[in-house]
């Protein structure tokens, strides 16, 4: 990061050593020091007040480093969308195989372990529907180009927004098609 840097350059360019700044800052002369070796980086409240120090704009004193900062936050964003979707890949892969087990070993309390099982996997589903929604995906094709840290040119969004009425629409059919499924086997196995 180029925040350091700058950190130093104004500070020398005021003649002030770090136990001056740190003074004039309200902070340590040990956090200027972890600012000046990129141990650290100050909070949004300090840039403010280092701005001010210096006589240069938060632009000037941040210089490069808001796009370091943007993908570190869209790396994050990766991450994050990552665990959330194999976590719910798993449970429901899981709530696909319990079941059977769970009704045949427990019966009806069986189906209250389901159901609370269930809604628990719906509820991770919703996390990682909504983190689609923050990130503005819609498609497995803009999936994958967010995983890849990259974004779909305009034509390609264009085509993936109009393939997204049919897709939920096969969502909804192969849902209803899995519980109609479930509930036939049900039926066979307890009724």
């Amino acid at each position: 990061m180029e925040l350091s840097g700058q950190i130093k350059k104004y500070r020398s360019e005021k003649g002030w050593n770090q136990e001056t700044l740190a003074e004039k800052a309200y902070v340590s002369r040990q956090t200027v020091s972890n600012w000046e070796n990129e141990k650290s980086y100050p909070d949004v409240h300090s840039l403010l007040i280092l701005s001010g120090l210096f006589g240069v704009s938060l632009d000037e004193l941040v210089k490069g480093d808001v796009q370091t900062m943007k993908e570190e936050i869209r790396k994050d964003d990766i991450t994050r969308f990552r665990k959330w979707s194999w976590i719910y890949a798993a449970m429901f892969i899981v709530m696909i195989l319990i079941p059977f087990p769970l009704m045949k070993f427990l019966g009806m309390a069986g189906v209250g372990v389901f159901a609370a099982y269930s809604a628990l996997t719906i509820a991770v589903a919703f996390k990682v529907e909504k983190l689609k929604k923050q990130d503005n995906i819609h498609t497995y094709k803009e999936i994958a180009a967010y995983l890849e840290g990259r974004s779909l040119d305009s034509a390609e969004k264009a085509e993936e927004a109009a393939k997204a009425p049919y897709q939920r629409a096969l969502l909804a059919i192969c849902s209803g098609a899995i519980a109609f499924a479930v509930m036939a086997l049900l039926t066979h196995f307890f009724g």
